[in-house]
């Protein structure tokens, strides 16, 4: 890190152990490439089928953007269920107490594969993860429970409101709905929206009020300098709990990826300062609620290795310290939740890792914050069972 990048001297790791019965993930998503309609990319199917050559032919095949988003196609080629979670979080109790109790699904993108010339409802096939879901085993051999999960949902689309009432009808468990907003001026970091300034978009702030009647949660997956779409987004719905994923993604702050993105001292300087501004102006919205997610996110900027970018959890809690402190500092802990976003963050960082890195950062504001984030915000926030 250069002078011009956040500096955090971090803390000894606290154990959880008397602090809270167990910790709440709220923020994983599962899927199997092989028996769902699951989008991946051309490089991914074939690691699929012959792993050695998808390793070789990953960086010719996918673009960079998508390169940098999951580092190697093994984290999106291979199924992700739980057990699969359950052997990643298996450490997690040794370093920091106490288990992980239950998970929060939310959407993986999927799409339908249908014939040429014909096309899915992206309704529809967010419907069917919601069943595929209910259908996994959770809660058995040392995985997690299913707490709740969040579906995709467009509310621009027609059959918005439809699609609310059939994912109500498919499972008790659906709590909200995200949108994968993500758009960004460099032409090689990866986007996830069709279109700029989604969320502030008449179209979408019409559709909303059905999520809104439905006292849904709505989870917004922005890059940094679309915060202030957010920020129209909560004032439009002060009623409605708006969850901000990744701490807003500041992409490239900790180094640089697209063709410019972070690439100097100087331009990550001016990322962490941008987001540190949107980020004060959010905090003043009570209805918004930040996910400390994604923090080895590989868009972050930690490198570009396959097999790894931080080096550890005394690294990782150094360099996320600073946007921990800032965002504890304006929101308070009871509107911030921990979620891993695995297996998105499994190349950089093993869940005990992004755990005990999480902690070390917020022991310095006690056992009520710890409580907070690794339990009982995500618990309110999503109407968790706690039985």
């Amino acid at each position: 890190m250069s002078d011009c990048d956040p500096v955090w001297q971090g803390t000894t790791m606290t154990s959880l152990d008397g602090v809270l019965p167990a910790i709440v993930d709220a923020h994983v998503q599962h899927w199997n490439p092989r028996r769902t309609p699951w989008a991946v990319t051309r490089s991914s199917r074939l690691y699929g089928f012959v792993p050695r050559l998808g390793d070789r032919a990953f960086p010719l095949i996918a673009s960079r953007a998508d390169r940098e988003f999951v580092l190697t196609p093994r984290t999106v080629a291979r199924p992700y269920e739980p057990r699969q979670y359950a052997t990643d979080a298996a450490l997690v109790s040794t370093v920091v107490g106490v288990p992980i109790d239950t998970v929060v699904h939310v959407e993986s993108h999927w799409r339908k594969a249908l014939p040429a010339g014909e096309q899915a409802s992206a309704h529809s096939t967010a419907v069917e993860e919601t069943r595929y879901l209910e259908r996994l085993p959770f809660g058995q051999s040392g995985a997690p429970r299913l707490g709740a999960i969040v579906a995709h949902g467009d509310p621009r689309d027609h059959d918005f409101a439809e699609m609310l009432d059939q994912q109500s009808a498919v499972s008790p468990r659906v709590r909200g709905i995200r949108l994968v907003a993500t758009r960004h001026p460099d032409p090689r970091v990866r986007d996830g929206g069709d279109a700029d300034n989604i969320l502030a978009s008449a179209a979408f702030l019409d559709g909303f009020a059905e999520l809104a009647a439905r006292k849904l949660v709505f989870e917004a997956a922005v890059y940094s300098h679309q915060l202030y779409d957010v920020i129209v987004l909560a004032r439009e719905y002060p009623d409605t709990t708006i969850v901000l994923n990744h701490f807003g993604i500041p992409a490239g702050v900790f180094g640089p990826i697209g063709t410019r993105t972070g690439a100097t001292a100087a331009a990550r300087a001016d990322i962490w300062r941008l987001w540190r501004e949107r980020m004060t102006t959010l905090a003043s919205y009570r209805n918004v609620v930040v996910k400390l997610s994604g923090l080895a996110m590989p868009v972050l900027g930690y490198g570009h290795e396959r097999w790894g970018n931080i080096g550890g959890q005394a690294t990782l809690c150094e360099m996320i310290g600073p946007f921990v402190e800032h965002v504890v500092t304006h929101f308070g802990s009871d509107r911030i939740m921990f979620g891993s976003n695995y297996p998105i963050d499994r190349p950089n960082a093993a869940v005990d890792v992004l755990i005990g890195a999480l902690v070390d950062c917020v022991s310095q504001w006690g056992d009520e914050a710890l409580r907070r984030i690794f339990r009982d915000t995500a618990v309110r926030v999503y109407g968790l069972d706690e039985t």
